[in-house]
């Protein structure tokens, strides 16, 4: 004897078996079969944009190997200058452990981590320090306070 729901569920698989054989059978209707080369090639126009058109030869742009960046920009080679700067420390957060001086005489503001301290600093302070190129900048080095 079956049930109302054995039924059901059987429509249900007939159903979708008749709707995945149609799929088939239109899938192979539209095949495009034995289609060259050239139909099913695509193309990068000089704006980024695919299309079915070759590019334009004259339109090509030769792009050097060395100007490519990946991740951090590079530095260019600051001037030399005097080892030892003074500053006045703009901010200084104590319970982070890091904090800006600004240099007097570029009025840069050059970042400084407590690691880098001689003496202990609080903000206004007048300070003398050294400079180190890091791949996010500049960061103050041997910092004490002086006056």
């Amino acid at each position: 004897m079956e049930t109302f729901s054995k039924k059901e569920k059987e429509k249900a698989r007939q159903k979708k078996r008749k709707d995945k054989e149609e799929k088939r059978d239109e899938r192979r209707a539209n095949a495009q079969k034995g289609q060259g080369l050239d139909e099913m090639m695509a193309y990068v126009d000089e704006n980024g944009n695919i299309t079915s058109t070759p590019p334009d030869p004259r339109k090509k742009r030769v792009i050097d190997v060395e100007n490519i960046q990946i991740g951090v920009s590079k530095q260019e080679d600051a001037a030399p200058q005097e080892a030892v700067r003074q500053g006045i420390v703009t901010f200084f957060n104590a319970s982070k452990g890091y904090g800006f001086i600004r240099d007097l005489q570029s009025q840069e503001s050059i970042f400084v981590h407590m690691n880098g301290l001689l003496d202990a600093v609080n903000e206004q302070d007048k300070v003398s320090f050294e400079v180190t190129r890091t791949p996010k900048g500049p960061n103050a080095v041997e910092v004490r306070k002086t006056a």
